[in-house]
């Protein structure tokens, strides 16, 4: 006599050892809480190198630093983004940075306040590390016409990104412009870092 065939209900079916399933709870539970902590809440705004809103709106600029500022945004975002791109964060291999950079934090802003009156050409050494741009740094000067257009925009990049550099006056744009003349010729790093800075 043939036994009867089982249903699938009196199979012994294999189950998953109940240590496995916790370790899996456990990295998906971690998962969630790396997720929820370093995604800035799945916000578009968030972007590397910031890890969650927090760190972003940190670094963003105070309105109330300058009255130069707004206008500075304003003037970066026509002549300085293209290059240096909106984040600060410059193009990898192409162009330097400006957040962060020790030439834009210098105290005495003499040297920047030459970049974008004249240009520069060659290459350029940021937070050590040598940057060769593919073209040279135009000159802005038919862009930047007044004084305050140039306080503007270099005030916008000394205190934006979590850069925290004084305020350029419209008497220190002044002071460099009387200092060049009618020069029109691009600058480079080299004759910049020969320029004696205010302690």
């Amino acid at each position: 006599m043939n036994p009867e065939p089982q249903s699938p209900l009196d199979q012994d079916t294999a189950h998953a050892p109940v240590w496995l399933v916790a370790v899996f709870a456990l990295l998906l539970y971690g998962g969630f809480i790396y997720l929820d902590h370093y995604s800035g809440g799945f916000n578009p705004q968030v972007y590397a190198p910031y890890r969650n809103y927090d760190e972003l709106a940190a670094a963003q600029p105070s309105k109330d630093v300058d009255p130069l500022f707004e206008k500075g945004a304003k003037l970066f975002s026509l002549t300085c983004a293209p290059c240096h791109q909106a984040t600060g964060l410059g193009a990898p291999g192409q162009f330097p940075p400006l957040a962060g950079s020790d030439w834009v934090l210098e105290k005495d802003p003499s040297r920047i306040i030459r970049l974008p009156l004249l240009g520069a050409a060659g290459p350029i050494t940021v937070n050590g590390v040598e940057w060769n741009p593919p073209s040279a740094m135009p000159s802005f000067a038919s862009v930047l016409t007044t004084d305050e257009d140039l306080a503007a925009v270099l005030t916008y990049i000394r205190q934006s990104w979590g850069n925290k550099a004084p305020a350029v006056t419209i008497e220190q744009v002044k002071k460099v412009k009387a200092e060049l003349g009618a020069r029109k010729e691009p600058t480079s790093a080299a004759e910049l870092l020969k320029i004696p800075l205010a302690p």
